[in-house]
């Protein structure tokens, strides 16, 4: 069900050769701009025409404007399961606990006596939050990406979501309900790059629909289009991250419970056939442990043939044996999971040193799942090796910093000598030339 990839034998590799060793999915978005270019020129040329005949072709359903009623919101609400209400609701609080505490305050440097540099942060403008749909409904994403753009501070908050055509071409009501117990009310039935098109380019207004203005930055995962639209789109807006296949490695030895080890392995694998999920080991035992446990598993899960088993089963999933857990650290580090689980002993120690993960799970009581839900962290999350440089979705993300520059005369005149040799050491006379304008031509002489 699960291959393994031994690497206890010679010292690990470095670098890229020994990422090359790690399973990984196929995700070509370079591939899929060629699909998506004509779906964006389309919106760009057409709007919200063209975003409604795409929905159609793809979505199955066309619907008769874009934007959600506020009633249907409304009626989502009103309906939606009260203990899923109230799961979502402690899923928002805690949210909003953790997010709020991300909040960037201006500060000002005084340089020298007269001159300052103040960073100011600024949130973006307007944002548009992409919630995907398909397989499985996604209401958790509606609360991780809206709860740190309105701790930014953002004045304009847009949420898109493909239409469903059980649902008479809204959006699933679940995430409808989650949108309106956020506050917000500005909600489109698109889905796919056409979505993302929508945010970039804008919709005109028509009778009944206001249409979309364009927003300043897209954030929010989807599927391989909605990834390789959003870097062809990058630019016009900005973006979070282009998002790959989900994926957990698991860092465990002979401590850990092949018990939860597999059944976390199992609820990665239910998301989609490409996710990916590694078990990385220093106990044979435990990998065999958790083989056993896959089998059993498994057989008593649902979305068996159409997710889990294709995604066990695939090239981008594996158990890895290594010889010690210093070694599993290296390892982990290369693959740069977007979540690892520390299952170890003295977990908190082994997770202080991971340098490259999307988010840490701490022991045995920290499963991803929590995380998905109500950890109060973010599941937006860096995939495919891109948390060694990338971060997950938090408040900063929606934050600009400005630096406001501030000098007097006499603070200026302290330092122009050096700003005139640097000018012209890169032969850009007229920058010097703009600091002795100030100063009738004369650069002052140093003190």
């Amino acid at each position: 069900m699960i291959s393994r990839i031994d690497l206890r034998g010679e010292a690990l590799p470095e670098g890229s050769a020994l990422r090359d060793l790690l399973p990984r999915a196929e995700f070509d978005v370079e591939a899929a701009l060629e699909k998506v270019r004509p779906i964006c020129e389309g919106v760009r040329h057409h709007g919200a025409a063209a975003v409604i005949d795409y929905g159609e072709k793809f979505d199955g359903v066309r619907v008769p404007s874009l934007r959600v009623p506020a009633e249907a919101l409304t009626r989502a609400l009103d309906e939606l399961d009260a203990a899923v209400r109230a799961a979502l609701e402690e899923s928002i609080r805690r949210a909003r606990k953790v997010h709020r505490e991300q909040r960037r305050t201006t500060h000002t440097t005084q340089v020298v006596p007269g001159g300052t540099v103040t960073e100011k942060w600024i949130p973006v403008e307007r944002v548009g939050l992409y919630v995907p749909g398909g397989r499985s409904v996604y209401p958790s994403s509606v609360v991780m990406n809206v709860v740190p753009a309105q701790e930014a501070g953002v004045e304009g908050l847009a949420v898109a979501s493909p239409p469903q055509r059980e649902f008479g071409g809204l959006p699933h009501p679940t995430i409808l309900a989650a949108c309106a117990l956020l506050g917000v009310d500005e909600v489109y039935a698109a889905g796919g790059a056409q979505a993302v098109a929508m945010f970039a380019y804008g919709t005109e207004g028509t009778a009944g629909d206001p249409g979309c203005a364009p927003v300043n930055l897209v954030t929010g995962p989807g599927n391989i289009y909605v990834a390789a639209a959003k870097r062809l789109l990058k630019g016009r807006i900005g973006i979070d991250a282009e998002a790959g296949p989900t994926e957990i490695a698991i860092l465990a030895d002979s401590t850990a419970d092949p018990v939860h080890v597999a059944a976390d392995l199992i609820s990665q694998a239910e998301h989609d056939p490409m996710a990916a999920s590694v078990l990385v080991t220093d106990s044979a035992e435990l990998a065999e442990a958790t083989e056993a446990e896959l089998k059993t598993q498994v057989a008593a899960s649902k979305h068996v043939d159409d997710r889990i088993v294709p995604a066990l089963a695939g090239k981008q999933s594996a158990i890895v044996l290594v010889k010690d857990i210093a070694d599993g650290l290296r390892v982990v580090d290369a693959y740069g999971a977007e979540h690892l689980e520390i299952q170890t002993a003295d977990a908190a120690a082994v997770a202080d040193r991971v340098r490259n993960a999307g988010a840490v799970f701490v022991g045995p009581w920290a499963p991803v799942s929590l995380g998905d839900y109500c950890a109060g962290s973010n599941h937006v999350l860096p995939t495919g090796g891109c948390a060694c440089h990338s971060s997950g979705l938090s408040v900063q993300s929606f934050l600009r910093g400005v630096h406001i520059v501030d000098y007097t005369r006499d603070a200026l005149a302290e330092v122009a000598h050096h700003v005139v040799t640097l000018a012209e050491a890169e032969d850009l006379p007229a920058h010097g030339a703009a600091i002795k304008a100030r100063f009738g031509w004369k650069v002052p002489e140093s003190k």
